[in-house]
């Protein structure tokens, strides 16, 4: 009896110790000394072109490789410089021509365009994110908080259409929002609450990555997940569905899902859905120097610490040995191929580039890689318009707000129809659209590109409806595809010109990337930038736990948008889980704790302030 009870102590005791170990025995990438002020911006391309556009050569591999990184997006970035920070050797390979994935921005004509980012939220003081992105940059981002009205929805057109706007603010956002519909408060505030399960429990579903996977199913198929957070319910739950039983007011239905991504709310998670409203909650901020300030500043984190980012770098393969386990790459420059080797590999390039482009034939066939490839479906592709202007924002009436625009306020019907339609029927019934003027949202836009203001248009589109131009060069694909693009372009730049009439005859540039211009720069597959779809199947809480960054083989791993959600900070957030799963550490505990020292601070601070003036 008496030696039972001393081997269950004994045991009881190594799992605890295992489990603090675990947690809390590996030292931290991530620490407050690594902070520095910020430095004075960097206006010299030639300069900044050495970080973000240094082109690949075998001499300039690290020796010693630790870890190589498929792809510059924030996702990698992230993965890579918080492995850098844990003392790992790590390479960064893009094939683009710039580092940054959609981070990066282009400059053609005098007017600089962002490509993927928009906006970001949850980056106040002492917010997660914004400690994470201080980190991976060891201080070097700057953000600039936009207006506190970020957002207007317009429903409908002509003499019919709506318009709404959204304000941030803690409070501010959902009382604004009652006031514009005053007889759905309660609807509004049902909505909030759940905003707010989802945002404070969303690291829940994140740990179901993290834990061991039995363990994770085994809360969830028991029922023990969902008796300690509604999250695990939320997260399966159709949005559609779930408002539908708030409100029956259709215009505030299209505000509770306005910020698409390519899925109608029909097949979409009322999680996602809720998540990305309150991702504004708190305030909406651009980066000071625009988007590429992201991957110049954290490429060079990485090269602090012994790696690099090298572009001009496509990878044709993974290495994979018999015995299933990822060992390098090969890189192709020019006719030639090299192989590059490092004990662990991270593709940030998509789970389908990954395991059905990069990995060996014989091993992309076998059961457990299709098993996870069809856990996945391909995404929507992006279509963007890209406009310039010669004249200022004061000038043209240009905002730093964006705009949502909607023909009419059923989503998910007017989806289903959209991409229904034959090819030639598309480019004339364009459902929706997103506007946004980058030269109005940086301060510093005009230092660096005086007396000119641009734009950019957003919408999804079928792939379908391109693809037999696919096999095509880019810039170099005939007349009748650049015919049936601008079709689009124009259809979509009129419609904006709606709202900003003078912009129409201060137009001297404009430039449209097709779901092929993605596939192309951005190696985004079939011309998702979002990535793989997120529909509602991705989002059950069993697929969550199922879809991590591990892979079927060995020391092969998956970063951004694909392994928890899209956008900046999703991808972002994808890159941390990743780290983890490298370092067999969860970093998420190390963030958290100097979150608290942070504020520790700050209450410090405040306190001999508050002192000083009664003195």
């Amino acid at each position: 009896m008496w030696l039972w009870i001393l081997i269950i102590l004994v045991w009881l005791g190594v799992w605890l110790g295992g489990t603090y170990w675990y947690l809390f025995g590996k030292p931290s990438p991530f620490s407050l000394e690594s902070l520095r002020p910020p430095a004075p911006r960097e206006f010299d391309q030639k300069k900044r072109d050495k970080v973000i556009k240094q082109g690949f050569s075998p001499d300039k591999v690290p020796k010693n490789l630790d870890v190589i990184v498929i792809g510059s997006g924030i996702g990698g970035l992230t993965a890579g410089a918080t492995l850098a920070k844990a003392g790992k050797k790590v390479l960064v390979l893009e094939q683009h021509d710039q580092a940054g994935g959609c981070c990066h921005t282009y400059i053609e004509k005098g007017f600089e365009f962002d490509v993927g980012l928009h906006y970001i939220g949850q980056l106040h003081e002492n917010s997660l994110l914004r400690i994470a992105f201080d980190q991976i940059s060891e201080g070097q981002l700057e953000f600039q908080e936009l207006n506190q009205h970020f957002d207007s929805i317009h429903i409908g057109q002509g003499d019919e259409k709506r318009e709404y706007t959204i304000i941030s603010g803690k409070y501010e956002m959902k009382s604004h929002l009652i006031k514009q519909f005053p007889d759905d408060k309660e609807a509004i505030e049902t909505f909030f609450k759940i905003m707010k399960v989802c945002a404070k429990k969303t690291h829940y579903l994140a740990t179901l990555k993290l834990i061991p996977q039995w363990i994770s199913l085994f809360l969830l198929k028991s029922g023990i997940a969902n008796l300690v957070s509604p999250v695990f319910r939320l997260s399966g739950t159709c949005a559609t569905d779930y408002v539908n039983t708030l409100t029956s007011n259709k215009d505030l239905q299209v505000i509770f899902a306005y910020l698409f991504y390519g899925v109608p709310p029909k097949d979409s998670s009322i999680l996602i859905n809720a998540l990305l409203i309150h991702h504004y909650k708190r305030g909406a901020y651009y980066i000071k120097g625009g988007a590429s300030e992201i991957p110049f500043h954290i490429v060079r984190t990485i090269q602090k610490y012994g790696g690099n980012c090298l572009v001009r770098a496509p990878v044709t393969q993974i290495l994979v040995n018999e015995e299933k386990t990822a060992y390098g790459v090969k890189v192709r420059k020019g006719q030639e191929e090299f192989e590059i080797h490092a004990p662990v590999v991270v593709s940030n390039c998509g789970i389908f580039n990954t395991l059905q482009k990069l990995i060996p034939p014989e091993i992309h066939v076998k059961p457990d890689i299709q098993e996870r490839l069809n856990m996945m479906k391909h995404g929507r592709g992006s279509f963007l318009v890209f406009s310039g202007f010669d004249g200022t924002q004061e000038e043209l009436d240009l905002v730093s707000t964006n705009f949502w625009l909607f023909k009419n306020n059923d989503m998910d019907k007017s989806m289903e129809d959209f991409f229904a339609l034959s090819k030639e029927e598309a480019p004339d019934n364009i459902p929706m659209m997103f506007i946004t003027m980058p030269s109005a949202k940086d301060p510093e836009a005009k230092i660096r590109h005086p007396g000119k203001s641009c734009m950019t248009i957003l919408t999804m589109v079928k792939y379908e409806w391109f693809e037999e131009w696919k096999d095509t060069t880019v810039r170099k694909r005939g007349d009748e595809y650049y015919n049936y693009k601008m079709r689009f372009a124009k259809n979509l730049f009129d419609w904006a010109c709606t709202l900003f009439p003078k912009i129409k005859d201060k137009l001297v540039f404009q430039d449209v990337a097709t779901p092929l211009t993605n596939s192309h720069y951005l190696g985004a597959q079939r011309g998702a930038m979002y990535s793989a779809e997120h529909n509602l199947d991705r989002f059950h809480a069993e697929a969550v736990a199922r879809n991590r960054c591990h892979t079927p083989i060995k020391n092969l791993f998956i970063s951004g948008q694909d392994v928890f959600s899209c956008g900046i900070a999703g991808a972002l957030h994808g890159g941390l889980l990743c780290a983890s799963a490298v370092l067999d550490h969860i970093v998420y505990i190390d963030l958290l704790l100097l979150k608290k020292k942070l504020k520790r601070r700050k209450a410090k601070e405040l306190a001999q302030l508050a002192k000083k003036k009664i003195e």
